[in-house]
This record gives structure tokens, C-alpha cells and sequence, in this order.
């Protein structure tokens, strides 16, 4: 299944989440899209409320299906809470710590960055935005992307950097200090319902 590339502002709204992290989807029309929105009152089944919650973590990161299964089975082999497990190595992805540490307002401005050379891992550039950041690697741009409009703008509207993140914003460099507790994760997101959605 390919990426899906429709409009993330109707998904948001069918999900009743902000899948960009702005909040502007739901600013005005909080409800699903469609003449019924406002006034629908289908009651999901079990089944239909696991694929929900699996569905709005999958298009929030923005990843295929077959990239969002092989990370749940590998979170999986790992010691600890399987769905803590996901939530941490989702977290760990770099355009999604690109895009926590403010160097872009949204997570596919932050894959875009990735995709096109403008950013490093430990000086050295990486252009994968899968690529898997550890604990103590410093994320940096490119000494000719620093003054990069989109950088400059999401720097100075950014307000806030995770705890388990450093960032200097002159450098516009930052690094993972710790992996994150579950506290410090998406609070909108029942990981215990994908679990169960794959373990049917």
C-alpha cells in the first residue's frame, strides 16, 4: 500500500485528532467530513474502534501499512510493553525528531528536509527519513540549509522541545538525549487497542 497523499485535513477531521499537530484542521469544523458530519451517530464495534486507533497513529507519522506492521512486530521482540515499545521506536524515527525539535512545522515538512539532503546525524548527512536516531546522536542541517526560509520560520514559531531532546536554536542543532517515557508521548493514542487490533 502506497503512502496515502489525500487531504490529511479530512482524515484529521474524521478522526476527531489533529493529525499535523497544529490544530488548525479542527479549529472550525471539529467534526467528520460529509453533509452528515456534524449530526452522525454511528456506534464503531470493537474491531471498527482497534483499526480507528491504529489508523490515527499510522497517517499521524504518516508511514505505509507495511512500514507501520514491521515496526509493531519488531517493537514486539523487544523487552518491555509492546505498545510502550512502538510509541518509543516511532518516536526515534529522524523526521519525526526533526520535526520535534522545531525545525519544521509539520511531520511531511520534516520528511521533506530529510528526503533532500538538508539534514545531518552526527555531522554526517542522512537522507532516509526512517533512519532510526540513538540516544546521544546530535541532529543538526547542513551549514548551506541553515538559513532555509521553512527552517527560520518553524524555528521562530516553535515553543516547545520535548524533554528528552536539547536544542539550540542559533545552531539549529539538537540531539536525543533519552528515549521518551510513555508520559511524554501522544496522550490522544491508545496503544493498547493496535496491540490488540494485531492480535487478532
Amino acid at each position: 500500500m502506497a503512502r496515502f497523499t489525500g487531504s490529511t485535513w479530512k482524515k484529521s477531521r474524521r478522526y476527531g485528532i489533529s493529525l499535523s499537530g497544529t490544530g488548525k484542521e479542527l479549529e472550525k469544523r471539529p467534526y467528520a467530513p460529509g453533509q452528515h458530519g456534524p449530526n452522525q451517530r454511528k456506534k464503531l464495534s470493537e474491531y471498527g474502534t482497534q483499526l480507528q486507533e491504529k489508523q490515527k497513529l499510522r497517517f499521524m507519522y504518516g508511514l505505509t501499512e507495511r512500514q507501520f506492521r514491521r515496526m509493531f512486530e519488531e517493537a514486539g521482540n523487544m523487552k518491555g510493553i509492546h505498545g510502550e515499545n512502538f510509541m518509543i521506536l516511532l518516536e526515534s524515527r529522524l523526521d519525526n525528531l526533526v520535526y520535534r525539535l522545531g525545525l519544521a512545522r509539520t511531520r511531511p515538512q520534516a520528511r521533506q528536509l530529510v528526503n533532500h539532503g538538508h539534514v545531518t546525524v552526527d555531522g554526517g548527512r542522512v537522507d532516509i527519513p526512517s533512519y532510526r536516531v540513538k540516544p546521544g546522536q546530535a541532529i543538526g542541517l547542513r551549514e548551506k540549509s541553515q538559513k532555509l526560509n521553512i527552517v527560520e520560520e518553524a524555528v521562530e514559531v516553535n515553543n516547545f522541545v520535548p524533554e528528552y531532546l536539547a536544542f539550540d536554536a542559533e545552531k539549529h542543532e539538537g540531539s536525543y538525549s533519552r528515549y521518551p517515557e510513555r508520559s511524554e508521548l501522544p496522550a490522544e493514542i491508545n496503544e493498547a487497542l493496535i496491540v490488540e487490533f494485531y492480535s487478532r
